[in-house]
């Protein structure tokens, strides 16, 4: 079956973050090329699903039931070779829900807990706003290519840390860990008894040359220290309907994590997240090898795109994810600079180093999950007004 990926859908006006915000604080000339979701229209099988399931009428409590865990199982087994069995599953409607609820469940107020910089800030700031302390190990670029400093680690490690949070494949950077950079991170969680928190929620796009490693995959021993935050919402562009399953090998750990889960006052997932997950897992596996390929082709024009019009910028070359993390500070160093040239001059919206926390500055980031025509007239617009321009 083709799949349209170059229809333009207009997400203004459907209380949309991306644009809907957008529209509101800087007006309808701006291009989003920021917020991560996809302006592509999700599987075609999974909307006349939803079409169905709204059509019911009856919009009562639902649980999950069978089919939801064999699928959950069916899609670790075949996406990321990892057989797992139906108890490990927790669900849970935001994985930045769950990393909350463990931080809150598994440390007290001034513990210190680890993270790769620059990174996602939510997931930082899950850890500021539970009063615990955020430890920083930043990554260093090396000839183009993002890696952990693991001597820097092991210092911070020593200060007693209780949680490492993992962003795998990483988020904004691109990169896919390792084998080798895992087992590290794993010998350093059981050297210093700390909990490994992955958040693998961009672990479908994987580009061609790299395969995602589910750290409790590891060894028992790392399963056993492992929480791993899967869901369908980056693969399957179904952010809003709330879906991650949580998996957790080890017995008590899940028991204290469930607990956790019911005294926050979480338990039954919503209407259409179910049925949602069983068809992307069962039903959609063309539509995603067809996107894929889409995506991989809208990395490759933008770098092309970038590299003849832009060339001062550096595309850090990613592994995985749907993003592109550029570094701009052959054109300027300062984020101001950057917004009045991207955001003022060429009415785009991108997401700014800054927002990623330490060694941003200086770095943009863009989602490139969007009708080509669209990354196309971004990246002219940017390119028309760029700083460095040749006359």
């Amino acid at each position: 079956m083709k799949y349209n990926f170059d229809e333009v859908i207009s997400r203004i006006g459907t209380n949309s973050a991306k644009w809907d915000g957008l529209v509101e604080s800087m007006g309808k000339d701006m291009i989003s090329l920021s917020v991560a979701d996809m302006d592509l229209k999700a599987p075609p099988v999974l909307v006349e699903k939803l079409e169905a399931a709204a059509g019911h009428g009856i919009y009562g409590y639902t649980d999950a039931f069978s089919p939801y865990y064999e699928a959950v199982q069916a899609w670790l087994k075949r996406a990321y070779h990892w057989q797992v069995p139906r108890e490990w599953i927790v669900f849970c409607p935001r994985i930045i829900q769950a990393v909350s609820l463990v931080i809150q469940k598994f440390t007290a107020e001034g513990d210190a807990i680890l993270i790769h910089t620059p990174v996602y800030q939510p997931v930082a700031k899950a850890v500021t706003l539970n009063n615990r302390v955020l430890v920083e190990s930043p990554l260093r670029l090396v000839a183009g290519r993002y890696e952990i400093d693991f001597e820097d680690m092991e210092q911070r490690m020593q200060q007693g840390i209780k949680i490492v949070l993992l962003i795998s494949p990483h988020n904004p950077v691109g990169r896919v860990w390792t084998r080798e950079e895992l087992e590290r991170i794993a010998a350093l969680c059981i050297k210093y008894d700390a909990l490994i928190v992955s958040d693998d929620i961009h672990a479908d796009f994987i580009h061609e040359g790299h395969e995602h490693m589910v750290v409790a995959r590891l060894s028992e021993e790392i399963a056993q220290r492992s929480i791993i935050c899967t869901s369908p919402g980056k693969t399957f562009n179904l952010a809003s309907l709330e879906i991650s399953n949580i998996i957790i090998p080890n017995d008590a750990i899940r028991e204290r994590f469930k607990h956790a889960l019911q005294q926050s006052g979480i338990h039954n997932p919503t209407f259409f997240a179910v049925p949602a997950l069983e068809v992307s897992y069962t039903a959609s596996d063309d539509w995603l090898e067809a996107l894929r390929d889409y995506l991989s082709g809208n990395i490759a024009f933008a770098k092309a795109f970038i590299k003849e019009q832009m060339p001062e910028l550096r595309v850090i070359e990613p592994e995985g994810t749907y993003l592109l993390w550029i570094d701009c500070r052959a054109v300027d160093k300062s984020e101001s600079g950057l917004k009045r040239w991207i955001e003022e001059m060429a009415r785009v919206s991108v997401s700014f180093g800054s927002s990623f926390g330490a060694g941003g500055e200086g770095f943009i980031r863009i989602n490139i999950a969007a009708p080509r025509s669209v990354l196309k007239e971004a990246l002219e617009r940017i390119a028309a007004v760029y700083p460095l321009k040749k006359t």
